[in-house]
């Protein structure tokens, strides 16, 4: 009787372990099935926000101003003016790797806002200083509206490029509205 009690739990345990977690499944990042919350800024979000600004910017001839190129461009500060904690190189990692594989522009990591450096040993490695041609500084903001059950929220992604004369030559925003209802996902 011991023993069957015990094979029992057994059994149950492991067809409630298995049970757990089998709706799990792949989606494409980005892509139209990832869950959409108004509350929070998703990867889609971000996606989106950073092909829209560094297509407007690679666009623009701004990055075509220096006179040896590829332009450097250095990291200023990125602005959380949301009501989340995000990690802003979720933004700007996409853009740098797009700037770079564009060939128009290449980002310093030996040098940062407060003397910081992204990457210490190469800031080690350095032997002579390389000043950036510009600097990529942003905010983002969040507004919230609702009227009834439906919740708003609107991202708004600002970037500015600044040369080293402290003049802006270019800047971009994209906006991105959600619209949900209290019995929907991301509440």
């Amino acid at each position: 009787m011991k023993n069957q009690i015990i094979v029992s739990l057994v059994a149950v345990s492991a067809a409630f372990i298995t049970g757990c977690g089998t709706d799990a499944h792949y989606v494409e990042t980005g892509g139209n099935r990832n869950i959409v919350s108004v509350g929070q800024i998703n990867i889609q979000d971000y996606i989106q926000a950073a092909d829209t600004m560094t297509g407007e910017l690679l666009a623009s001839g701004a990055l075509g101003r220096v006179k040896n190129p590829p332009a450097i461009l250095a990291i200023s500060r990125i602005v959380n003016n949301t009501g989340n904690q995000i990690d802003t190189d979720l933004l700007i990692k996409k853009i740098r790797v797009a700037l770079l594989q564009s060939g128009k522009a290449v980002t310093t990591t030996t040098f940062g806002l407060g003397g910081q450096s992204e990457d210490p040993l190469a800031k080690q490695m350095q032997q002579t200083t390389h000043p950036a041609d510009f600097s990529l500084s942003g905010k983002i903001i969040q507004l919230n509206a609702g009227a009834g059950d439906t919740k708003q929220a609107t991202y708004s992604f600002q970037l500015s490029l600044t040369d080293t004369q402290g003049l802006a030559v270019w800047e971009g925003e994209k906006e991105i509205t959600k619209q949900g209802t209290r019995g929907g996902i991301g509440f």
